[in-house]
């Protein structure tokens, strides 16, 4: 297991990118036409480009676009510093993560054998999920006691720094034979159940994440930035907590992957749900914790799945893809429940995504 922690630290790398800055972007773009287009750039490069990288980790081998996608992020992120240009930096960075995730998550899934999957994802989805939902919070201190320069250098830093312990303790993996694979045959696989439920849960698990952290404060706000950031970390520490646990269940053939996936998603909806009817503080920390915890369930037993149906030699090119609905979770679940709370109250708008994530639990 000590040769995945530097994979784990990659996945924290890549989700701290994506919130660090994006919590503190509001004060660099007042326009918010422009804000929107900013805050879309990291996340549309991934979208776009993770299946791509993660076939190219299959063709080569998944270390070196491990290592390139590190240290291409690391690049991206000193540019900032040098064009004073957060578009172009970001741009950079989500082409950069867009490189090493998906090869992270397929390294986890074949230096682990079958019978210790669900543990190890449980902890690659824990450093991931920590990074989700404490970066904004790190961005901010970062932010605030030395300005932009001081988070694009760190975030540089952080990724050299876990570039190089990848580069000493992850050992290579050659690329596997395949077999020639036609369009048809891609097509067929991915719109298999093997591989939808999986990535319809972990959509819904990082939208829940995603919103939980962007709109519990808004349930707690009355009582100060104090306060609703406990509320945050309620919800990090959580699914931190979870996710070893129910992979060690999974490892130990104590739970199933389909029911505890279920139990999983109905969970974090629910949180949603306590959110919309219990007012207040309240609703806020039982919130956290539901959804923590739904969370946490889910994403090492979906990952588990997906390693599980997957020949290893397209293991890179199935994360990649399901990194994409990920990453589709993030953004579309913030936005459902902000469009439905503009219209009508931020009840309905917890309410309606609670609905369209306990839809992801057939």
């Amino acid at each position: 297991m000590k040769n995945v922690l530097p994979l784990c630290a990659a996945g924290f790398v890549t989700a701290f990118g994506a919130h660090g800055v994006a919590s503190g972007l509001g004060f660099l773009q007042t326009n918010l036409l422009a804000l929107g287009l900013v805050l879309a750039i990291y996340d549309g490069a991934e979208v776009l480009l993770k299946p791509v990288f993660g076939t190219l980790a299959d063709r080569i081998g998944p270390r070196p676009v491990l290592l390139g996608g590190l240290l291409a992020f690391a690049v991206a992120s000193s540019a900032f510093v040098l064009i004073d240009n957060v578009a172009v930096a970001r741009f950079g960075q989500g082409v950069a993560a867009a490189a090493f995730s998906p090869a992270a998550s397929a390294m986890v899934a074949r230096l682990t054998p079958g019978n210790a999957r669900g543990r190890a994802f449980g902890r690659y989805g824990a450093w991931k999920g920590i990074g989700y939902t404490v970066g904004p919070l790190l961005g901010g201190l970062l932010i605030h006691f030395g300005g932009f320069d001081v988070l694009f250098l760190t975030m540089a830093a952080l990724a050299v720094a876990v570039a190089a312990w990848a580069f000493v303790a992850v050992p290579n993996l050659e690329p596997l034979p395949r077999q020639r694979q036609t369009v048809t045959d891609l097509v067929k696989r991915l719109s298999h159940s093997d591989f939808l439920r999986p990535t319809a849960a972990l959509a819904a698990s990082t939208a829940a994440l995603a919103t939980g952290v962007g709109f519990l404060p808004v349930k707690a706000a009355q009582h100060g930035p104090i306060v609703t950031g406990a509320a945050v970390s309620l919800l990090a520490i959580t699914a931190a907590l979870v996710q070893p646990r129910v992979g060690r269940a999974l490892d130990a053939e104590r739970i199933a992957t389909r029911r505890g996936t279920r139990i999983g998603v109905l969970t974090a909806a629910a949180g949603f749900a306590a959110a919309a009817a219990i007012p207040g503080l309240a609703g806020a920390l039982v919130a956290a914790v539901l959804i923590g915890a739904g969370s946490g369930i889910v994403t090492p037993l979906a990952f588990a799945a997906l390693a599980r149906s997957t020949p290893d030699e397209r293991m890179g090119q199935t994360m990649g893809s399901a990194e994409v609905g990920r990453e589709l979770g993030d953004a579309g679940g913030p936005l459902l429940t902000g469009g439905l709370a503009a219209v009508a109250s931020l009840p309905v708008g917890l309410l309606g995504l609670a609905v369209v994530i306990a839809l992801t639990a057939w």
